[in-house]
């Protein structure tokens, strides 16, 4: 009987190891393209479980957060409640997070921002969309408007008293900046800016302005979707407000 089961085990094993092989005999020859949804999941899923099908796991991670983007940001918590899915076969989930998120760093670090826009807010998209607490970063550029530095300057809610002028200022000058990139999360989703957010931004251009640092924008970042101040011409208007001022005080 034992080696009846062995025997019957085996062939099951043999099955999932010839499915998994034309899976990614599929991959490696045409990409994704003509892969299901559920199929690119369990190719994922296989890399942290070599020996196993991971078709049902697959199948059951769709059905419950419904989209393929769904499963891929899901916590891991809640992928571990589908049965058969453990810490070890989420390694395929996490590592092609990660692999996007240097991917997409790295081809904004390398590129003008002035012509990359999109690639920013992509970048970090992936690293702030899944944040409970609001995070407010700031982009150095150099006189080119080439990244120099990313850098986070304050977690929770931002508001006036969160966020200091003063210290980013310092490290603009540390880094030798010619202009900057504000960027931070509403955790609800929605990027529409509040009274605080204009707030604080009309604070940052203004004292940018008087060390001579421009500010290219402002950028919020909600569900899949962000707030430009930039390209609303809020940036524009609070450096019209800092020069009429210093032209009443000159």
């Amino acid at each position: 009987m034992k080696s009846h089961f062995s025997i019957k085990d085996k062939r099951i094993q043999d099955r999932a190891y010839g499915h998994r092989w034309r899976l990614r005999e599929k991959f490696l020859k045409g990409g994704l393209k003509g892969f299901l949804d559920y199929e690119i999941i369990e190719l994922l899923l296989t890399l942290g479980t070599p020996r196993r099908d991971c078709k049902s796991q697959a199948k059951e991670a769709m059905k419950r957060f419904k989209t393929l983007r769904g499963v891929l940001e899901a916590e891991e918590g809640g992928l571990q409640e589908i049965k058969g899915i453990r810490h070890h076969n989420i390694f395929g989930i996490k590592l092609v997070q990660e692999v996007s998120r240097c991917f997409l760093k790295e081809r904004m670090m390398s590129k003008p921002f002035c012509h990359s826009a999109k690639e920013v807010f992509d970048y970090l998209y992936h690293v702030l969309r899944d944040l409970k607490k609001e995070k407010f970063k700031v982009i150095f550029l150099d006189a080119k408007n080439q990244i120099i530095e990313e850098q986070t300057f304050f977690e929770g809610t931002v508001d006036s008293s969160a966020v200091y002028p003063r210290e980013i200022i310092k490290s603009a000058l540390r880094h030798d900046a010619s202009s900057l990139i504000f960027v931070h999360n509403h955790p609800s989703g929605d990027p529409e800016p509040s009274l605080s957010d204009k707030e604080i931004t009309k604070e940052l251009v203004f004292a940018a302005n008087l060390m001579q640092i421009r500010v290219l924008d402002h950028i919020i970042i909600g569900n899949n979707c962000y707030f430009s101040f930039a390209d609303k011409g809020l940036i524009e208007d609070y450096n019209m407000i800092f020069k009429s001022m210093n032209q009443k005080m000159s």
